[in-house]
Parts: C-alpha cells; structure tokens; sequence
C-alpha cells in the first residue's frame, strides 16, 4: 500500500493549521473523512506522524521531517500535472511533421499558418523530404504525421487522404503545346522529357503512364527535386509532367499548366501516421485539421 496524493494534502493541511475544521474547510471534505486520511496515511509510513497527547495537533519529530517532503511531492505533481494539462490544452508542446517537397511548398504553408492561429504556443517542427523519406520518417518516429501521396506499401502504417492529385503537364509558354486546352501522354512522347530520378514514386507513375499509352517518353535529363524541373523546363530543356499539387509553384515559374489525360494518372494524397490512438494533442489537432476527422474517430 502507497500513500495517495488526497492522503498528502490532508496531511499538509492539518500540520500547517494545527486544526481539523479549518483544515476539513479547505479540503472541503468532512472532518471525519480527513482523519480517516490521517490515520491511513500513518499507517503508510509506520508510526503516528501527530501527537494526540497534546490539546493542539502538534507534530511528532518523524511528522515535522516528513512535512517538507510532502510539500516538496506535493508541488512536483501540481506541476507535472500542470505541464500535460497544458499539452492536452495545446498550450504548450511540439508538432513533428514530414512532407513531400510539393505538398509542403504549395500547400503545408497556408495550414500551418492557419494552426499557428489556433495554437499559437506549440512549436513546429518540419522536414519537407521525398515520399520515401517521408515514410521513413514516420516509421523511425521522428515525425508523427506524414504528408505523402499513398504509398504502394504503407509499411505498417495508417494512411488519411484528404485530397486526390491529378499528373498536369508543364511545358514553356512559347511552346507548340502551350495553346492546347488539355494533352495526352503521347503528345509529351514528341518534345525531349524532363523526368525525376529512377526508384522515385512520382517517376514509376509516369513511365507506367508512358508505357500505357503505347509511346516512350524522349528523356533529356532527370531531377531530384519537382522544382528543379519546373526551372529546367522553364529554360526551354523541354516537357515534363508533375502531379497538380506543383500548378502554383509551376504557374509563378511562367509555365503552362495543361489538364493531362490518356491516361489519367491520380494519386491520392495523405497523412500518413503510426496509430490514431497514440497521437499526441498537437498532431490530433492537426489530423483534424488536415483530414475534418478527430483522430481515434472510427471510419465511416
């Protein structure tokens, strides 16, 4: 048997009132439950902690030794206690977050802005990685949510979407095919393509949408990063496609965005995450945000 928190503060009460009733009023509990209190907590620790001899409850010398002890307790749980009120108030506490480049340049800024807002006092931690990094991260727990396209394994891992991304086709705007209202895979096959690297996810989409209209793609070069052929094609290297996530980013580059069919290539875009139930206020409140779903809420 251990002593109780409620055992502690009855204790504290009564040493430093030397009075039941005014020590009872404090507690607001009744006198005969915060002598029940006393006498267990004594029988916690071995021996009486007051003298009764005397007409004043005066402490024992065990009692006195014990009293700093027990305030000292008494203050390290009030503030522990404190601390993850506030974590679960989102007063205090941190948001670790991975993203894919595209997600986290066009769109993460506006929502963590808008969270921000709501919980100004959590501090925010970002990688913006690839898609395999992203799953990594997550994985290896240094990030609790990841924002990712969905992953062709997830790897043990839970996946939100929220959004579905359709592959547009970027091309000069002086180009022959920047005055089409849309285009189709086997138009890109005519102009040099400006690819991303091999073993990328957004590189196996489009070689399979290649692939799948019967026409292979003229590769001039290939990239790491969305961005840098956003700027290769925008120097007149040649012709890319990228999923629509990038169309503000491509668009502020002067490019031409063209709606990109035969065949449609979409992927759904998520958080990616460990467990629902183990999120920590910060990353609950912004898988809400993100998704419009309380995290733990079961799927419809």
């Amino acid at each position: 048997m251990s002593a109780t928190v409620k055992q502690l503060r009855a204790f504290v009460a009564v040493a430093r009132t030397r009075s039941l009733a005014e020590a009872s009023a404090q507690l607001h509990i009744s006198q005969p439950a915060l002598s029940v209190a006393i006498r267990n907590l004594e029988g916690v620790a071995g021996g009486p902690l007051f003298n009764r001899d005397s007409r004043q409850l005066a402490l024992t010398p065990e009692g006195r030794e014990f009293l700093a002890r027990a305030e000292q307790l008494l203050r390290n749980w009030d503030q522990s206690l404190d601390a993850i009120q506030q974590r679960f108030r989102l007063q205090h506490g941190q948001l670790s977050l991975a993203a894919i480049p595209a997600f986290a340049l066009n769109r993460l800024p506006a929502l963590l802005a808008q969270f921000h807002h709501r919980h100004p006092d959590i501090n925010i931690v970002l990688e913006d990685i690839v898609m395999e990094r992203v799953i990594d991260a997550v994985q290896a727990g240094r990030a609790e949510l990841g924002i990712s396209f969905c992953p062709d394994d997830l790897g043990g891992l839970e996946f939100a979407p929220f959004d579905r991304d359709r592959f547009i086709a970027v091309v000069p705007p002086d180009h022959p095919l920047a005055g089409r209202e849309a285009l189709r895979w086997r138009d890109l096959a005519k102009a040099p393509f400006i690819a991303m690297n091999r073993g990328s996810a957004v590189r196996r989409w489009t070689d399979g949408a290649f692939a799948r209209c019967g026409a292979g793609a003229r590769l001039l070069c290939e990239a790491n990063q969305l961005s840098t052929i956003g700027q290769l094609v925008k120097v007149g290297l040649g012709v890319s496609a990228v999923p629509s996530l990038c169309g503000a980013q491509m668009r502020d580059y002067g490019l031409a965005c063209l709606p990109l069919a035969g065949p449609v290539v979409a992927q759904e875009v998520g958080v990616l995450l460990r467990s629902r139930g183990a999120l920590s206020a910060p990353a609950a409140a912004f898988l809400e945000l993100v998704t419009g779903t309380q995290a733990g809420a079961a799927d419809a």
